[in-house]
């Protein structure tokens, strides 16, 4: 049962708490780096928006339409702009719609929600409000049953399916529109909740039998290195499922001996990790434009209509930003679910390689449609369910090296390195506790008192 008046009051104390945290706004003034010890880090700095390297910038400025400046502003904004929409979540409980960013320096955070009564609220925090009829819950429990469904029907003529936020509807494009609304049917969705919508091209995965860079599999294929990750002492890179089994070896773009897949899951998801040998060192970057360096700083998930770059071995270094969230896709070789669906474009090879959103690690790249030459769209395979499938921990430059690994508590309470954590889990640290706010992999500094942008006292 909805508790209204004890919702109210828990909405009132989220967003008093904001103020300290959301000082910037969404207004493009939002400023990175580290905060001063005698005041609570914006969600810029705690996020390290200023790590993004150049070569990344001049990527978003070539292919979002940006200048170097409004493409820090942007990063700045959206920092902000997911701890808004994290605390608002929290705040509004079963109301929550969904929430998404638009702008060229994404300047404007919209809110949807199902009560009306919430729109001062929202728009006290800078947002705009947006009142709908269908909740996030609903629409996400509609695409679950479609995901179910699916599993019993044929969807190469209807291969992508996901909850649009922004039309608040469940989505269904297809090559056949009656493939679309038999999977409809078939999962039992109300015609009102879902939009049906045409295409003409089948996703595909991204992997070839070309000779390059990246990785080779079992000294044939090629795909590309995600992120670079430790499980205890064990240093190795996570990648797409789709590029290797479990047991397949693989050697590096140098031809040398590299290491093994560990695990592989395709299709269902598309996430695998390699271990490597002692040849090899796990580094916390992803290789950018001209072999640069492109900093980790950790993994919390990028909002809808926030920007997101891509690192692929063939391809390299390409832009653009989130459409949807939770989206299930069918490849030849079946279903993954759920992947992050995007503007950006890659080409065979570029599968298992790394999707990052500032300094934020994102996904690797599962598939898509299209290339960079005349444009296309692709999916990735969220980094935060890859880490937490296999227990495996970012390579960062916060420092962290496995030790969070052990699944011990910490000193402070329940609250643990190495841990993924998702919107809505509670901790203890330090005698008190604490909402999570964003998905993220937690790591040492990044303690829920440190990140406001994460973390809300309860």
């Amino acid at each position: 049962m909805h508790h209204r008046h004890r919702h109210r009051r828990a909405m009132g104390a989220a967003v008093a708490a904001t103020a300290a945290l959301l000082v910037a706004g969404l207004s493009g003034s939002a400023s990175a780096g580290t905060a001063p010890a005698d005041r609570t880090p914006t969600a810029a700095e705690s996020l390290r928006t200023d790590a993004a390297p150049p070569a990344l910038l001049k990527a978003m400025q070539r292919d979002l339409g940006l200048d170097r400046q409004q493409a820090e502003r942007r990063l700045a904004n959206e920092a902000e702009a997911g701890a808004t929409a994290g605390l608002l979540r929290a705040a509004l409980g079963g109301d929550f719609a969904g929430a998404w960013v638009d702008g060229a320096e994404s300047g404007t955070l919209t809110v949807a929600t199902t009560d009306a009564d919430d729109v001062a609220a929202i728009e006290a925090r800078g947002a705009e409000a947006r009142v709908v009829r269908h909740s996030l819950a609903d629409l996400d429990a509609a695409k679950a049953r479609m995901d179910k469904a699916a599993a019993g029907l044929d969807t190469a003529d209807a291969p992508v399916w996901y909850v649009d936020t922004r039309t608040n509807t469940v989505v269904v494009e297809a090559i056949r529109p009656a493939a679309a609304r038999s999977l409809l049917a078939a999962a039992g969705v109300d015609r009102s909740l879902a939009r049906v919508e045409s295409r003409t091209e089948r996703p595909r995965t991204f992997y070839d039998l070309r000779g390059g860079e990246a990785y080779y599999i079992n000294n044939s294929s090629r795909c590309s290195i995600g992120f670079p990750v430790t499980k205890g002492t064990q240093q190795g890179f996570a990648t797409a499922g789709h590029c290797g089994r479990a047991g397949s070896s693989t050697t590096g773009s140098n031809q040398v001996a590299q290491g093994t897949f560990q695990g592989s899951v395709f299709p269902g998801r598309d996430m695998a990790w390699v271990a490597t040998n002692s040849n090899w060192t796990a580094t916390p970057y992803v290789n950018g434009a001209s072999g640069q360096n492109v900093q980790v700083t950790g993994s919390t998930a990028a909002a809808v209509g926030a920007s997101v770059c891509r690192s692929g071995s063939t391809t390299g270094w390409h832009c653009g930003t989130v459409t949807q969230l939770n989206t299930s896709v069918t490849y030849q070789e079946g279903t993954v679910s759920p992947v992050t669906r995007t503007t950006v474009c890659a080409e065979p090879g570029d599968s298992g390689g790394s999707y990052i959103s500032g300094s934020q690690a994102q996904g690797v790249t599962s598939g898509g449609s299209g290339d960079c030459r005349s444009g296309g769209e692709t999916f990735f395979q969220p980094v935060n369910a890859l880490l937490q499938n296999y227990g495996l921990t970012l390579k960062t430059t916060g420092g962290n090296d496995g030790g969070g690994d052990d699944g011990g508590q910490q000193p402070g309470g329940t609250w643990a390195a190495g841990t993924v954590y998702q919107p809505g889990d509670t901790v203890t640290y330090g005698g008190a506790t604490y909402r999570c706010l964003q998905g993220h992999q937690a790591y040492a500094g990044w303690e829920p008192p440190n990140v406001p942008a994460l973390w809300q006292r309860v």
